[in-house]
């Protein structure tokens, strides 16, 4: 056998297995055809097991945390960062820090001590009850109290530093995370029924209830959102409990995000609507809310999902921002934005940069997100080519 007619089997081999593969794929589902062309994009799966990582340590922020919400030394108020160490003599373990106040400018500074804090993972710690039911002692990593050598009870070690009350960033971020991530997720549930029934609305009647609904629509994407949101803030008393205030938010934010979704809906529904089934199902008598429900909005339901993904994100700085300036969550309550209060004052943050750790959590959040939603996009369109 010649070259050329070798080359001429592996030609029509590779032809038969393309066939194969295309007659395989023909076969699949639409979500099957999603989940495939997802998988295939780095990024947006990088995004999603960033995400899966994130929303476990606010489900167990309690374990995850080295200490509970609320705790302080004031004997180490402004302590830097402790980075973990291993060698062989002590192993796991970090420097002790002694705190010093400078004569001159009274600032406070740290110096390394010769103590050894033994450092360990799922190490016994101050009790807490997980998900406030459950009660537990246990954290996932820690000091080692028992292995602890030194005089007195065992230091605390601060592994992202510590702020004006000597409070462990650490894990004031580990609480904080269950309040902005979930409050971007509420949010996408009243934008979701908001969207969609409006949306759905506005596309599938048209006419003056279409037009009404799309200029109602840029009269609200007109408004400078943050400005917007700050005017809407202010008007909470501020003697609203924690959780009022959680919930005015999430209902602000709603209010002034649902109208991204409402667009891509309506602009589907005004294709799908002249569809043989929804036809059908007019002629067999089904009423409106059904056919808008039950027939067209499953049709499009990955796109739903990418314009939810997409504007996740928008949710958490908003909520971040407003806390930020004070009009959102407040204190005692632990969010990123909370935590960010500290950094109004430049001085602060010059002297200390450890206060800024929160950013680059939201920035981790935001991109994860981001990628999430970039890589739905494209797999929701899954019969297209790239």
């Amino acid at each position: 056998m010649n070259l050329s007619q070798k080359t001429d089997n592996a030609a029509a081999v590779d032809n038969v297995a393309a066939t194969q593969s295309a007659a395989s794929m023909d076969t699949l589902s639409q979500w099957q055809l999603i989940r495939i062309r997802f998988a295939n994009h780095r990024l947006a799966v990088i995004g999603l097991h960033m995400l899966i990582v994130l929303y476990l340590i606010a489900a167990l922020a309690e374990f995850i945390a080295p200490y509970t919400r609320d705790f302080n030394d004031v004997d180490k108020i402004y302590c830097p960062p402790q980075v973990p160490k291993y060698t062989r003599k002590s192993g796991l373990h970090a420097k002790a820090l002694t705190r010093q106040i400078d004569p001159i400018t009274f600032q406070n500074y740290y110096t390394a001590a010769d103590d050894v804090i033994p450092l360990g993972f799922f190490v016994k710690g101050i009790p807490y009850r997980l998900w406030g039911v459950i009660p537990c002692e246990r954290h996932f990593f820690g000091v080692r109290t028992e292995a602890w050598e030194g005089e007195g009870k065992a230091p605390p070690v601060y592994f992202l530093g510590a702020d004006k009350f000597g409070r462990d960033i650490l894990s004031r971020i580990t609480y904080g995370a269950r309040i902005s991530l979930s409050i971007g997720l509420v949010s996408i549930i009243v934008t979701f029924t908001l969207g969609a029934a409006i949306g759905g609305i506005s596309g599938y009647v048209g006419g003056k209830t279409d037009n009404f609904i799309q200029r109602a629509i840029e009269v609200i994407n007109s408004f400078p959102q943050l400005p917007l949101w700050m005017a809407l803030a202010a008007i909470f008393p501020e003697d609203w409990s924690a959780m009022k205030t959680y919930f005015a938010i999430t209902i602000v934010l709603s209010l002034l995000g649902w109208t991204g979704l409402a667009r891509v809906v309506r602009g589907k529904l005004l294709a799908l609507r002249e569809e043989d089934y929804a036809v059908a199902a007019r002629l067999i008598g089904a009423s409106h809310g059904r056919i808008i429900f039950r027939h067209l909005l499953p049709g499009m339901t990955s796109h739903i999902i990418v314009s939810l993904s997409l504007s996740v994100p928008g949710m958490i700085l908003g909520e971040t921002s407003l806390s930020f300036l004070g009009l959102g969550l407040r204190a005692p309550v632990v969010s990123w934005g909370v935590m960010l209060q500290d950094c109004l004052n430049m001085d602060a943050v010059a002297n200390y940069p450890w206060l800024l750790m929160p950013v680059f959590f939201i920035i981790a959040t935001v991109l994860s997100f981001n990628f999430f939603g970039d890589g739905m996009r494209d797999a929701a369109d899954p019969y297209s080519t790239k």
